[in-house]
């Protein structure tokens, strides 16, 4: 359903101002409802944990913990998506003191310095990650405890030696003995709105990683608010899909799933997404761009595979012009071999993390997989703005969060500036860095960095991030992401970034696109020598500058041989320096020479 008159009309829901209310609301609503659903060994069926279940294990788990003298300390969780993961977060924040969630992708120096840095005592880890964690016992002066969020299909018995080294499921039994002789100091801990729950450690794509302090009423308002704008269905499935340490997937996947009362299904892999999503009978995912757009494009390989490409081109078309994507019954036959690859539930997919190509989201509506996109970030738990799951615009990030004001600022003349935003979950700044907590946060407004605008609607449009506007020495602004959206529209090209090349000849900024090209197409198309990418590139950038007025252009090409290096969300790390290797450019290809 998409509709205009559903502008303004929230959904209702019990307020909330902090985790615990969060978790036991929906334990007493809901107790023998699966709250995740998972597979500790793959092929095997999905397991699974009702709240209640869960819900015991995390007052044993917490009751455990303060037995060990951490109340009020700084526990870390890293490794794969689980439910033992989300177990270790729950029960830290709702009643035992700061979470630390780390991204297990890190390597292992970088992991040792964020511990160091949030002064962490215990760390939450994963039985693929122990091995490697284990030296940070020694080289991290204030981590005490290692504990493994063990499952039981594996044998634990070398690390007895060591009595820092525990297990999550034995803390759980000690809790349970502790809880029965009559300990209720954790059950009876007192949790305040405005207590820091959580330090997050941004993945971002430039610089220092800088660790965002978010409050319970941060997080537990941010749940709250978004889901006015959208409802899981009553009883409904979310496939948990990124990873569970960022703020998108904790609080938007995993949060939001628990305060409604819905189940989490542990995703196995990228590569098991459309199986899992059918397996368990999911209705909702949320996922970053390239996600869809890789589903997307399997889509129409598939039915060029099938020789119906035609056929599906006929019907998007026909779907769109009729207006059927309010009409489930006709999209589902329609499009029912697309449908039964995932299931007869599907509700809504929800992309976010970066700009989705608004195309992706027209050809899934028109199919009958509803779809919308939001826009947020670490440093407001993480949503400011969403589309309704009742009305939306494809191309929009959405509307402000009820609670949340949003204003721009700084506007140039075609109503263009920086998104500055105000509400219950903005943060409460960085953690021992108030130099760029003065920078972003101002008079209690946020300043994100992102530049947008308005419609007339009141809809939220993103433009592109300040750090990566190009400014020419004739004052004109270029955004990035706007010239990439247009270079990408284009199948050959799998990757790019623009930016702005100092150019000595003219000394000023020359518009420049880095591209990884989709060379599995293009071999396909008989296209392999440098000399004949190179061509094919240049006829595609040409189109694509013809759509575009001339300062936005793109003037020089670099080709590359290798992927863009990305964070866990699969966002290109823009800043790195290592993106901007290449394999050779216009002016080798044109000499001869090789770069």
């Amino acid at each position: 359903m998409n509709n205009k008159k559903y502008d303004g009309v929230y959904y209702e829901g019990p307020y909330v101002e902090t985790l615990k209310e969060v978790i036991e609301n929906t334990v007493a609503e809901y107790p023998d409802r699966t709250a995740y659903m998972y597979k500790d060994v793959h092929k095997d069926p999905f397991q699974s944990i009702t709240y209640k279940e869960f819900d015991v294990q995390r007052r044993a788990l917490g009751t455990a913990l303060l037995g060990m003298g951490l109340k009020d300390s700084k526990i870390a969780v890293t490794g794969e998506n689980s439910h033992r993961w989300a177990l270790s977060y729950f029960t830290v924040v709702t009643g035992v003191g700061v979470i630390v969630p780390i991204d297990k992708s890190l390597q292992i120096g970088e992991i040792e310095n964020l511990l160091r840095r949030a002064d962490v005592e215990l760390l939450f880890v994963s039985p693929k990650m122990v091995d490697s964690l284990i030296p940070c016992l020694d080289a991290v002066e204030s981590l005490r405890y290692l504990v493994i969020t063990d499952s039981p299909e594996k044998d634990y018995s070398k690390y007895r030696e060591d009595s820092r080294i525990l297990l999550q499921s034995e803390l759980v039994k000690v809790g349970k003995r502790k809880l029965r002789e009559g300990h209720c100091e954790y059950e009876e801990a007192e949790v305040n709105a405005d207590d820091l729950s959580t330090i997050l450690f941004t993945s971002g794509t430039t610089g220092l990683a800088k660790g965002v302090m978010l409050s319970h009423r941060n997080l537990a308002q941010n749940v709250y608010n978004m889901s006015k704008f959208f409802r899981i269905p009553d009883g409904g499935r979310v496939l948990s899909v990124l990873p569970i340490h960022h703020a998108y997937e904790m609080s938007c996947t995993v949060m939001t799933s628990f305060y409604q009362g819905a189940t989490v299904v542990i995703c196995e892999g990228l590569k098991h997404i459309q199986s899992n999503f059918a397996e368990a009978e999911c209705s909702v995912m949320l996922g970053v761009p390239l996600i869809f757009e890789n589903m997307h494009r399997k889509v129409w390989k598939q039915a060029e595979k099938r020789g119906s490409l035609s056929k599906l081109q006929r019907g998007i078309a026909l779907s769109k012009k009729m207006k059927f994507q309010n009409h489930p019954r006709a999209t589902r036959k329609m499009f029912q071999t697309i449908h039964k690859l995932f299931g007869k539930n599907h509700y809504m997919f929800i992309a976010g993390g970066a700009a989705i190509d608004p195309a992706v989201i027209d050809d899934f509506e028109a199919m009958g997989f509803p779809m919308f996109q939001g826009y947020g970030m670490t440093e407001c738990s993480p949503i400011i703005a969403m589309n309704s799951d009742r009305y939306r615009k494809s191309a929009a990030a959405g509307k402000p969060l009820p609670g949340t004001e949003v204003r721009i600022v700084d506007e140039n003349e075609e109503g263009i500036g920086e998104i500055i935003a105000k509400g219950p979950s903005v943060m409460q700044g960085y953690y021992k860095d108030p130099e760029n907590t003065a920078k972003t946060l101002r008079d209690g407004w946020l300043y994100t960095g992102d530049y947008g605008y308005f419609d007339e609607d009141g809809f939220l449009f993103i433009t592109g991030r300040k750090k990566n506007v190009i400014v020419t020495k004739g004052g004109k602004n270029i955004f990035p992401e706007e010239v990439e959206y247009y270079l990408q529209l284009d199948e050959r090209i799998q990757e790019v970034i623009v930016y702005g090349k100092h150019d000595d000849t003219k000394d000023d900024l020359v518009c420049t696109a880095i591209i990884y090209p989709n060379y599995s197409v293009l071999r396909e198309q008989g296209v392999q020598e440098d000399g004949e990418i190179y061509r094919v590139l240049r006829k595609i950038v040409d189109d694509a500058n013809d759509k575009m007025p001339p300062y936005k252009r793109v003037k020089r090409i670099e080709v590359r041989d290798e992927e863009f290096i990305k964070t866990t969300t699969l966002k290109i790390k823009r800043f790195e320096e290592q993106n901007y290797e290449y394999k050779f450019d216009d002016r080798s290809i044109h000499s001869g020479r090789r770069v």
